[in-house]
């Protein structure tokens, strides 16, 4: 029997992908916006392409906003840009 994979949708794009085709963006308990790189943490999480295009689109269509059911300031898209950064130089 083949192994299931777990499939999970980009906030960005739509697309649905497997979870380690996906970058977590988790809200944890404090409140605090974080990349959830292992995808185990602790917290509410929403999926984006490890991609800026998708995160770019996340931004425009609220795609967050909607799975957190919040408003999301803007520092927390700069954070979640320059995190994104840095994943791409590594």
């Amino acid at each position: 029997m083949a192994k299931k994979i777990p499939l999970r949708q980009c906030v960005g794009c739509g697309e649905m992908k497997s979870k380690k085709d996906l970058m977590r963006v988790l809200r944890e308990t404090d409140g605090n916006f974080t990349l959830d790189a292992t995808g185990k943490k602790n917290g509410r999480g929403a999926y984006v392409c490890k991609n800026f295009e998708c995160l770019k689109a996340a931004r425009k269509n609220k795609g967050l906003e909607r799975s957190f059911k919040e408003v999301i300031p803007e520092e927390v898209y700069s954070n979640l840009e320059k995190e994104f950064e840095s994943l791409d130089t590594e």
